[in-house]
């Protein structure tokens, strides 16, 4: 018996991960794709009529446990990934493109979808069918279904390179971080490191068997070197090292493997009938062409540009006072942090004691209740993957009787991964192992995870975040609401199943509760004496939020105009390297020399592993959203229980309706640029 094919016998039907051995997963995938097929089979083999019930519904219904076992081997190939696992993903991905292009561009259930398309007057669908019914027929159209016979396996041939090649690039990535590390000896070579941090670098070292300390290019230990190192040498070899990931002629480089990437891209495009694969991508997308993305992208530069300047000029006057006359990348973190706490008088060591990630945690959560009426209790007997992993079992409160009894409904699963490992890769993102949907009169929940890479407490101390940490904390949480709170019919509608520059309208939003003193001083306390963090402290993080605002936005303006560009103008690549690219459509963002030796498009993960391809401005788009939005609640009292309720339907409805629809529903205008420029730089 194979535990991955069955029914999970756990608390709500979780997933069964203590049960799991990696011999499982290639037998599981091959009986759940024949079984998956099979269901296929029995829609295209239907003698009745072709209905809306009988072909659409079945199809977004069919597929459930593949689906499953299909989250949880990909997501632990990001979160607890290993060789083993690596290679059975190797194996599993061609075999799980072939099977959804066998069902993409199989005639006979085209055939059928397409007769219910067309005669859909016919049936009494509501909104959420309409959406449903136009989304599966678009998605096979721009899967392949119109194409002959012979364009039909090309664009199959195409997607199961496109596969294989993303998990390649991902793997190089991860490989290449993991390689290089920096073993540091003298103890002066790391003046003005912290205590905290030089204990984690010991800690490295230690788990090495090495002697001293250990830096590696993992962000919770390279994020604190660049920013407090004061040796100059050091920071640029570091900074070098990690300019160098998957950029340096080795085994694990990914030059050619981004060419090789772009060009199936773009012959996947021609073959569907567009101009370049940003195209094709942005027909599904709010911002609908590669024209008005890159117009939006460039009014943004053209008003962040000299406020970016004017930034990096206070900073060069600071680097001049230590002698140094031309300042370079690797010294801007470290002499941003000098600015900052000259200006606010803040830096992250002095704050971190305040923010340590439990109560961070519960301030999320405390949040969630207080806006959506959710609570979250530990449970102990649901399996997980690592002993570092915890779950919470989420309800929602839906009536207090006046005994003061509290009625509530289970909600989700919550899943949180906080530590960093050898086998995670790095940064931060919010999962899912379960979509929400209806069926059969039962409201099935969903199963959320947030996975990130904070430092993990040592002996003495307790997980302590930056601030940064803190808002990266509460971003993928704005995540995991949009999934815990999902309320839709469909699977393949629910939660973040929205317009990629919609997604991160949710994440962006929360992250503007850090910085409201109100709700700071309810969470920022001293982990050993219990003190609130002084209100001038408050007064300066709230000051601070646009604290260097044009360099970052400069910066990821710099990864959306470059991102855009591979997108729609890949032939360049034939002439050009990689750098030379990259050079040439960053140079406008550039605000220090670039160096030869150094890309980051080689581990630019975002657009050629995950979902990001011609989508990276939806960083920037998502922030007009969030900032028009939390404007609103400025407006009116910040935890507002009128708005957040229609906050909240905004969030449940999923992808059931066109996101500017919903967004309008919610705020009664479409968003502004205004907000976000006002936000940004007052």
């Amino acid at each position: 018996m194979n535990i991955l094919t069955e029914n999970f016998n756990t608390p709500y039907h979780s997933a069964p991960f203590t049960s799991i051995k990696n011999e499982d997963y290639l037998p599981a995938f091959q009986e759940l794709i024949k079984k998956s097929e099979e269901e296929i089979d029995a829609i295209v083999n239907n003698p009745e009529e072709p209905t809306f019930e009988n072909v659409i519904e079945a199809l977004a219904y069919s597929g459930e446990q593949l689906d499953k076992v299909s989250n949880i081997f990909f997501n632990l190939n990001s979160a607890e990934t290993s060789d083993e696992l690596q290679q059975i993903a190797q194996e599993v991905s061609p075999i799980l493109t072939e099977y959804s292009s066998k069902i993409s561009q199989n005639e006979a259930l085209f055939n059928k979808i397409k007769k219910v398309f067309d005669e859909k007057e016919k049936y009494n669908l509501n909104e959420e069918q309409q959406m449903l019914l136009n989304e599966t027929y678009k998605g096979f159209v721009r899967s392949g279904a119109l194409l002959n016979e012979v364009d039909k396996e090309k664009l199959k041939k195409i997607n199961m390179d496109l596969s294989l090649k993303s998990l390649q690039f991902g793997q190089n990535v991860l490989a290449s971080t993991n390689n290089y590390f920096k073993h540091i000896t003298n103890k002066e070579d790391l003046a003005g490191i912290p205590e905290a941090i030089l204990e984690q670098y010991a800690e490295e070292a230690k788990e090495r068997n090495l002697e001293g300390w250990v830096v590696t290019l993992q962000y919770p230990s390279y994020i604190p070197f660049m920013t407090y190192a004061e040796n100059r040498e050091l920071r640029k070899e570091i900074a070098l090292a990690n300019g160098k990931k998957s950029f340096d002629g080795g085994e694990f480089d990914n030059q050619n493997l981004i060419k090789e990437l772009l060009n199936l891209k773009q012959q996947k495009a021609e073959l569907l009938g567009y101009t370049n694969y940003a195209d094709y991508v942005l027909e599904e997308r709010m911002a609908k062409s590669p024209t008005k993305v890159l117009d939006f992208l460039n009014e943004l530069l053209v008003k962040a540009k000299p406020y970016a300047d004017k930034e990096i000029e206070e900073l060069k006057s600071l680097a001049k006072a230590d002698g140094i006359d031309e300042m370079q990348a690797y010294d801007h973190a470290f002499y941003a942090e000098k600015l900052r706490k000259a200006k606010y008088d803040l830096n992250d060591e002095e704050l971190k004691p305040y923010f340590p990630l439990e109560q961070v945690q519960e301030a999320v959560f405390g949040l969630a209740e207080k806006l959506f009426h959710l609570t979250f209790k530990e449970r102990h007997d649901i399996p997980k993957y690592h002993e570092d992993v915890k779950v919470y079992e989420v309800k929602e409160i839906i009536a207090v009787s006046s005994s003061g009894m509290i009625e509530t409904d289970y909600k989700a699963l919550l899943y949180v991964d906080y530590f960093p490992r050898k086998g995670k890769r790095a940064g931060a993102w919010m999962t899912s192992y379960k979509n929400q949907y209806q069926k059969g009169g039962e409201n099935s929940r969903p199963h959320i995870s947030i996975v990130c890479n904070f430092s993990k407490p040592t002996k003495d101390t307790p997980s302590l975040l930056t601030f940064q940490e803190v808002t990266t904390l509460f971003h993928e949480f704005g995540h995991a609401l949009h999934g815990m709170l999902a309320n839709t019919q469909y699977p393949t509608l629910s939660g973040t199943s929205v317009k990629w520059d919609f997604v991160e309208l949710p994440s962006q939003f929360l992250e503007n509760f850090c910085y409201e003193p109100e709700f700071l001083k309810t969470f920022a306390k001293h982990y050993k004496t219990g003190e609130v963090l002084p209100d001038e402290k408050i007064e300066k993080i709230a000051q601070s939020k646009n604290f260097m605002e044009g360099y970052q936005t400069l910066r990821q303006l710099g990864f959306g105009l470059l991102d855009m560009n591979y997108h729609t103008k890949v032939a360049e690549l034939e002439s050009k390297s990689v750098k030379e690219f990259e050079d040439n459509y960053t140079q406008a963002t550039q605000l220090y020399p670039a160096n030869p030796e150094t890309a980051m498009s080689p581990s630019f993960s975002h657009i050629f592993q995950g979902g990001y391809s011609a989508g990276y401005y939806s960083y920037k788009w998502a922030e007009v959203l969030d900032a028009d939005a939390f404007q609103y609640f400025k407006e009116n009292g910040i935890f507002n229980p009128e708005i957040a309720a229609k906050y909240k339907v905004l969030l449940s409805s999923g992808g059931t309706k066109d996101p500017m629809e919903l967004y309008k529903s919610f705020r009664g205008s479409e968003p502004k640029v205004e907000s976000l420029l006002k936000r940004a730089f007052g």
